[in-house]
């Protein structure tokens, strides 16, 4: 239902910069851009129906014992729902992002841009202005707060049209961008290798072709002399031709890229080794766990999307299987269209995974909201329906005490699908900073990858085959050992790809489960 209540708008400082309020005006010594941020809150957004799942309940209740200040006010507004009843265990619905929130991500978004924040508004809204989103009364209240701090550009937590833009510009005589101008800012300054700059370009084109406008009669190209006279070609004409003969330039450049990863990815699969694709919100600590488990040096930031590149590494497995992992771009709340579009070639390593791995941030109280986000790209790509495993990390920020109940719930959850043959829980809780959790993971993974699945043999090799008892001690796990008349007699577990290479020894074999 719509709310009937008058309009409410609120400006305030971030707390970076509330401090210095008599250094406002004083360029940075690193010259960074001073931005303003605006967010907006339509009222008539509904909310979801989900569930909040243990951990981001969790997150959230040790979020509110960290920030008693704003515990207070979380508390207020979740009153009712706790005087509905008591605390019987049923899992309360879980709101969208509300607008704090997603100012909140702006603002962090716009630190990985290389912006200073100077200064936000927040305004509340039944519905959004066609002309200027926000309305040509509150624009000047922004002119002036913007005018004030000496702000650079304003930096808006909406998309906005080329005509919106246009006219906010007019008001408000400063750079105008909106939330997916700045990602795509974001992507530009990351992207390192060549494939990632084509796609990042590929998307600014397709961002940037609809929002070209013309400027009046000076954009019109008239020949001088007799006979010239007429409307010529215009220079938005002219604009709009070179942009798309680059687009499709790059379209190729992309292709190419395409057919080379098939290639690449051919050759992989020609070898039964199987293919696990980290994915999650940004800032979710893909990278750092990627780090961990493979030993790698990729970049791990707290910045959003400091990982823009995809990046493959082999991992060993307890079984001694070998996987190869990837570290994919990260997600992030209403992910433009064009870059999903333009990432096209690197998301498909997602597609083609043989599991996917969704990487959650237990400390965060939004996790849930941001799992959800991720489901919707995971569908866009048509990945839905791939095999999964939860992955919640960063239980070090936790609760000391939350963090060891929720790992010691899994496990006692998992125990018991052990002796039925199911697969077990599909949640696994790590801190890939501190290391905790690594094995579990990885023995989850091994017990989920159908590919070279392992068989336990009984073998006996005669001592003089070196070479197969070496190949053996690395690529098998062995149980026991013993040696009898010039033999050596094995108990071990190892792929069906080793098994095949020593057929002619195997005394009994049987197939795991």
């Amino acid at each position: 239902m719509r709310s009937s209540h008058p309009k409410k708008t609120r400006v305030r400082a971030p707390a970076a910069a509330r401090a210095p309020l008599g250094t406002q005006t004083v360029r940075p010594e690193n010259d960074q851009e001073r931005a303003f941020l605006v967010g907006i809150e339509v009222r008539t957004r509904g909310r979801s129906g989900a569930k909040v799942t243990a951990q981001a309940q969790a997150a959230r209740e040790a979020a509110q014992l960290q920030q008693p200040a704003a515990s207070g006010k979380s508390a207020a507004q979740s009153a009712p729902s706790h005087s509905s009843g008591k605390s019987n265990g049923h899992k309360p619905a879980i709101p969208e992002f509300d607008a704090d929130e997603s100012l909140a991500e702006l603002r962090t978004l716009a630190g990985s841009a290389g912006a200073n924040v100077v200064g936000e508004i927040l305004q509340r809204r039944d519905r959004p202005d066609p002309a200027t989103l926000i309305g040509a009364g509150k624009l000047e209240e922004i002119a002036g707060a913007a005018a004030s701090v000496d702000a650079d550009l304003l930096l808006f937590d909406h998309d906005l049209t080329a005509s919106q833009q246009r006219n906010i510009e007019k008001i408000v005589k400063r750079r105008v961008i909106d939330r997916t101008q700045l990602i795509l800012d974001i992507f530009a300054r990351h992207a390192r290798t060549r494939e990632g700059q084509l796609q990042v370009e590929l998307a600014q084109l397709q961002y940037m072709l609809p929002r070209l406008a013309g400027r009046g009669v000076e954009m019109s190209q008239l020949g001088g002399g007799i006979g010239t006279r007429g409307p010529g070609e215009t220079q938005l004409e002219t604009d709009r031709r070179k942009i798309y003969r680059r687009v499709r330039h790059v379209e190729q450049q992309l292709e190419n890229v395409r057919r080379i990863r098939a290639q690449q990815r051919q050759r992989r699969e020609s070898a039964p080794v199987a293919t696990v694709a980290l994915v999650g919100y940004t800032n979710a600590g893909k990278s750092t766990l990627f780090n961990a488990l493979t030993q790698a040096a990729v970049l791990s930031s707290p910045r959003m999307f400091a990982t823009l590149d995809p990046t493959i590494r082999a991992v060993v497995l307890p079984s001694k299987r070998k996987v190869l992992m990837s570290d994919t771009v990260g997600f992030i709340r209403n992910l433009p269209h064009t870059l999903v579009s333009a990432f096209r070639a690197t998301l498909e390593e997602v597609q083609r995974a043989s599991l996917i791995v969704h990487v959650s941030d237990a400390s965060s109280r939004l996790s849930a909201e941001q799992d959800a986000q991720v489901e919707i790209v995971l569908k866009e790509l048509e990945a839905e329906k791939k095999p999964r495993l939860r992955v919640m990390n960063k239980v070090d920020l936790l609760d000391e005490e939350v963090a060891e109940n929720l790992i010691n719930d899994s496990l006692r959850e998992d125990a018991q699908f052990q002796g039925t043959g199911s697969d077990g829980i599909k949640t696994v809780y790590v801190s890939a900073v501190e290391g905790t959790g690594l094995d579990r993971l990885l023995a989850r993974i091994d017990a989920m990858i159908e590919e070279d699945r392992v068989s336990r043999v009984h073998l006996r090799v005669p001592q003089k085959e070196g070479k197969v008892l070496a190949m053996l001690e690395a690529k098998a796990r062995i149980y026991s050992r013993a040696y009898k008349d010039g033999a050596v007699e094995l108990e071990l577990e190892a792929p069906e790809s080793v098994v095949r290479r020593v057929r002619e020894f195997i005394v009994q074999q049987s197939q795991m489960q």
